[in-house]
């Protein structure tokens, strides 16, 4: 588990004309770089969750309006999701991952995005819903890493790890 869970406070804006991917892989090297120079000689993983349907990145949901639209748009679909992840080793070497996940909704009815958005765990949620979460119920199809989805690849995470040196130690339930 890690020792510190720090924001990397920064501009997240996508810039013009970048794609999805490269907006992940950005953003995740960008929040690793800015973490790693406030404690040099530390450890440092930096990740980024996008969700696209096409090119148009979905925003996190921050409005139940804003939640609506994004599962409007989504029903019946399928849909991306980008996970950049980049780990900086205590020498500064750093490594970086991009993780494409595709996702497939059900139509949805009127009656299951009110439910939905009333339950509220679309809050901050890129796409405006929870695989792990209420949403579960609506995905017909995940073609990928399903934790990516959910907001870390943690296979592809870990492989980054270990590949820097950090002992083989898979993630387990007694770790705090």
């Amino acid at each position: 588990a890690p020792d510190v869970v720090e924001p990397a406070a920064l501009d997240e804006a996508v810039l013009p004309g970048e794609q999805p991917e490269a907006h992940a892989a950005r953003l995740a090297q960008a929040k690793a770089s800015a973490v790693s120079a406030r404690h040099p000689g530390a450890f440092i993983l930096g990740a980024d969750t996008v969700v696209a349907c096409g090119r148009r990145i979905l925003d996190k949901a921050e409005t139940e309006e804003s939640a609506r639209r994004c599962l409007a748009l989504l029903s019946g679909r399928r849909h991306r999701v980008y996970g950049g992840v980049t780990v900086i080793d205590p020498e500064g070497r750093a490594v970086s991952r991009l993780v494409r996940t595709a996702v497939t909704f059900k139509r949805l009815s009127e009656e299951e995005m009110a439910a939905y958005l009333a339950g509220g765990e679309w809050r901050g949620k890129a796409g405006g819903y929870a695989i792990q979460g209420r949403a579960a119920a609506f995905v017909r199809f995940v073609g990928g890493s399903y934790t990516n989805v959910v907001g870390l690849p943690v296979h592809e995470t870990y492989q980054l790890l270990v590949g820097l040196g950090l002992p083989p130690r898979p993630p387990g339930a007694g770790d705090s």
